[in-house]
């Protein structure tokens, strides 16, 4: 999965908010087109919170019907460990390939119940599991141990761009175990995780620029800090300035961009809202002048 983008679909929906199975199908379809080392379905950029199970199920079945085993197909489960259980049985059916486990709802819990939790899931699932750390969740070398002994834990996606824990993690963890970068807009800090070992990196830019997530990948890969640090002053410091303007624009900001391209993806759904005119304004000068640096057209 090191050697692409990692994609992140969003989850396309009507007007009337309920969900447009050939908007998704026809997403999915553009970002493996435009290449990537893995799809995660339903995850956090695809709104994984708002989804039924039937709903889950299609997102799930149709990234897997589009990605035909060319790539990895990665679905997001999540809640407390029984509500997971359900989903990951879904994604099972459907085909995935694995499952990213996101944060549980609410509570914190001491790093005896973070193993646990973890050690419940994978009691009741074949897929191999990939836990994402952030929020209330945040392993200890220890808890790292225990959890990688387990047969179908085979990863950790961090959001806390925490580089000194995560560098005792990863000196913690088995030979094999993978690491992701999930910090939001991952492209931000990538040099400094892959500094401590972790290259890979999930983009939600792939989702809606494809073109400029590409451009900063090979850039990263051949050691072009020029044109890494060109990408970051032009495009990703100024789309995260914009992005951290109102809460939940890390998605609908996302889904505002991929809607400027033409993609049918739709509104996103309560409790998220969708960006102000002002900054939807920006949204497009930004977008046009990313492009423009590498090449592309709005």
């Amino acid at each position: 999965m090191a050697r692409g983008v990692l994609s992140f679909p969003l989850t396309a929906f009507h007007e009337d908010g309920s969900l447009d199975p050939d908007g998704f199908r026809a997403h999915v379809a553009g970002r493996l087109a435009a290449g990537c080392g893995a799809v995660f379905p339903a995850c956090g950029t695809g709104e994984f919170f708002s989804l039924d199970e039937d709903e889950y199920r299609r997102v799930v079945g149709i990234t897997v019907e589009e990605a035909a085993g060319r790539v990895p197909v990665v679905a997001g489960t999540g809640y407390g460990w029984a509500q997971a259980a359900r989903f990951a049985r879904i994604a099972a059916e459907a085909g995935a390939d694995a499952l990213l486990v996101l944060p549980h709802y609410l509570v914190e819990a001491p790093q005896d119940g973070l193993a646990a939790q973890l050690e419940q899931l994978a009691a009741r699932t074949p897929l191999p599991l990939i836990t994402y750390q952030r929020g209330q969740i945040a392993y200890t070398a220890a808890s790292l141990r225990r959890i990688a002994r387990l047969p179908n834990v085979i990863g950790l996606k961090d959001g806390h761009s925490d580089l000194d824990r995560l560098q005792r993690l990863t000196l913690a963890a088995p030979d094999g175990f993978l690491f992701f970068n999930g910090a939001a807009t991952a492209e931000i800090q990538a040099r400094a995780y892959a500094a401590v070992g972790v290259p890979a990196y999930s983009s939600a830019v792939h989702a809606f620029a494809p073109e400029i997530a590409d451009a900063f990948f090979t850039a990263l890969r051949d050691g072009d800090h020029g044109g890494v640090d060109k990408l970051l002053r032009a495009f990703y410091v100024p789309f995260v300035e914009l992005r951290d303007r109102a809460p939940g624009y890390a998605v609908s900001l996302v889904k505002a961009a991929a809607r400027l391209r033409g993609q049918r993806v739709g509104p996103v759904r309560a409790p998220l809202t969708e960006p102000s005119p002002g900054d939807l304004a920006a949204l497009k000068t930004l977008l046009a002048a990313g492009l423009d640096l590498v090449g592309a057209a709005l």
